[in-house]
């Protein structure tokens, strides 16, 4: 990890937000550094040619999110049956929470993204031809004000950074703590036997582990077709990240289908590639191209700097 000195996180002062998305990029890089943040992100997707003649996946970053210093916004989003789902997510999705957030500071994030989702899910399908969908995890990493008292009982406002996530589909969020590969989310594949048997108890069929014998996942933004047997509703968690918080790894099936979630951690941690997130998502990339991944693969590696409490 990266050491720095003690940094106060300014968490009531307006920022620049930087952005990043790719549109229909078959492959693509991208690297930010900033001095002035307590993360580092690298980013690279790959169309995977010889499988796919189509790039479906979406990626966006945005520093500084909800133009508040240190924060950050991070999305995979992995399309089917089209891009058009993905692609609307990638531009729109981060606008809605940022607004729902500001509508009430107070509201718990993993509600912001429920509603956040349900909406997005409801202007895709109301608004988009077609019927694509897409798989998304997203992430909210912002400071947060905790009153506390000292030794003498004196009130204290303590700072804290908080990781807040949010997936529907099978597209992963992972955290190395302390050498543990911890996943953040949850698969909502037609092959487990909760989703499955709440698509059977509204009327639906799982016929080789897929809805209606059609499609993979239980949970998606889009797929208007499905109705209610496919929903929108997010698995969401809420986590204070503390020194033992190495970096996340955010990325679609096209990796978790030929790594399990400790080995691509450990990946990084023996190529010693913790403090290089650009590389390091490159290298996953190639490593699950040589294990035979079918799919599109977006790769997205987020280190943590270390700070004082």
């Amino acid at each position: 990890m990266v050491n720095t000195p003690p940094q106060t996180p300014a968490v009531e002062r307006s920022f620049d937000q930087g952005f990043s998305v790719n549109i229909n990029n078959n492959s693509s890089q991208d690297t930010i550094d900033d001095n002035d943040l307590t993360y580092v992100v690298g980013i690279s997707s790959n169309k995977n040619g010889k499988y796919r003649k189509k790039m479906e996946d979406i990626h966006t970053f945005v520093e500084n999110f909800n133009n508040k210093l240190d924060w950050g916004y991070f999305a995979i989003f992995d399309g089917h049956a089209g891009i058009e789902a993905s692609k609307w997510c990638g531009k729109n999705l981060h606008d809605i929470i940022e607004h729902k957030i500001n509508e009430d500071n107070d509201k718990d994030v993993r509600l912001i993204f429920n509603e956040s989702f349900e909406e997005a899910d409801k202007e895709i399908n109301n608004n988009l031809s077609g019927h694509s969908g897409c798989t998304a995890a997203v992430c909210i990493l912002r400071w947060e004000q905790k009153d506390s008292q000292d030794q003498n009982n004196n009130e204290m406002i303590d700072h804290r950074r908080m990781l807040y996530t949010a997936n529907v589909g099978d597209s992963r969020i992972v955290l190395m703590r302390d050498s543990i590969a911890l996943r953040l989310t949850y698969d909502h594949k037609a092959s487990d036997p909760m989703e499955c048997r709440r698509v059977e108890n509204i009327g639906g069929l799982v016929i080789k582990n897929r809805v209606n014998g059609m499609l993979a996942v239980t949970r998606s933004i889009g797929d208007k077709f499905f109705d209610t047997l496919v929903v929108s509703n997010p698995f969401t968690t809420k986590i204070e990240l503390t020194s033992k918080d190495e970096f996340m790894i955010i990325a679609c099936d096209g990796l978790w289908d030929v790594m399990e979630d400790q080995e691509a951690c450990d990946f990084i941690v023996h190529n010693d590639l913790a403090s290089d997130p650009q590389t390091a998502s490159e290298l996953l990339i190639d490593h699950a191209l040589k294990l035979g991944s079918a799919d599109n693969i977006t790769v997205m590696v987020i280190s943590f700097k270390t700070y004082d409490a």
